[in-house]
């Protein structure tokens, strides 16, 4: 088992007093907080995307880069990334980018997005929400089986032997984030992609009947073992010991 935390880098009021910290420290507590994960001996540090202004945290991949230099084993990973309203092209050159910086720690979660506001900030149609994650996913995976790549699809332009650089230290771990869909939890295991159920609104007994599925769907389409990986986003109290209850 491995554990791990994220953040969406959340500057919401304090409901005591009203105030908010700036989004500067926000972001210099991000950078503290990785760096002491890292030295304790966590596993993964994530960095959820947003677009609005109490989770000022647009783009994962620069966060995680400047993190990459404060830290020297911890993984780095989106959490998530919208891939929904987002280039492929281009999320796989930011996050290659970042494995390189981090001597190949950078993992991606590809998902559609708890929110809907980068589909009219991008000009996406919010009517195409499935078909858009199904296409970019696609590519995106394309893209990560080579650095060549030809292409087609109904959202974006075509590629024809189109190169794609940077190519990451190594194979660039690519994760689906699930909020409780059983369709997604059998998508990632049609695809053969670790999962990850990001829903934290319920408890993780609830996902048992989705994992299970997603177990056997991965089994029957025969991928490599090594990719049937299952993880969970939920809260937790931390304490300075046993005593101090939540």
């Amino acid at each position: 088992m491995e554990l791990g935390i994220y953040t969406f880098g959340d500057i919401t009021p304090d409901p005591n007093t009203g105030r908010a910290i700036s989004t500067t420290q926000r972001y210099a507590e991000i950078l503290a907080a990785a760096k002491l994960a890292d030295e304790t001996g966590l596993h993964v540090f994530g960095v959820g995307e947003h677009h609005r202004l109490d989770l000022p945290i647009s783009s994962p991949a620069v966060v995680m880069a400047a993190i990459a230099g404060g830290t020297k084993r911890i993984r780095l990973s989106s959490a998530v990334t919208i891939l929904s309203t987002l280039d492929p092209v281009r999320v796989f050159q930011d996050f290659a980018t970042v494995d390189l910086l981090s001597g190949g720690r950078a993992e991606l979660i590809a998902g559609r997005g708890a929110y809907i506001e980068s589909f009219s900030l991008f000009g996406d149609d919010f009517a195409n929400y499935d078909a858009l994650f199904a296409e970019k996913l696609d590519l995106l995976l394309k893209i990560s089986d080579s650095e060549r790549v030809t292409w087609n699809g109904r959202f974006r332009s075509s590629l024809s032997n189109s190169q794609i650089s940077p190519r990451p230290a190594g194979k660039l771990p690519i994760w689906l984030g699930v909020g409780g869909n059983p369709e997604s939890a059998l998508r990632a295991g049609e695809l053969g992609l670790p999962v990850i159920l990001a829903n934290i609104s319920q408890p993780p007994a609830n996902f048992v009947s989705q994992i299970a599925a997603y177990r056997q769907r991965h089994g029957e389409r025969g991928h490599d073992a090594s990719t049937l990986k299952v993880a969970i986003a939920t809260h937790v109290h931390v304490a300075k010991d046993s005593a101090d209850g939540p």
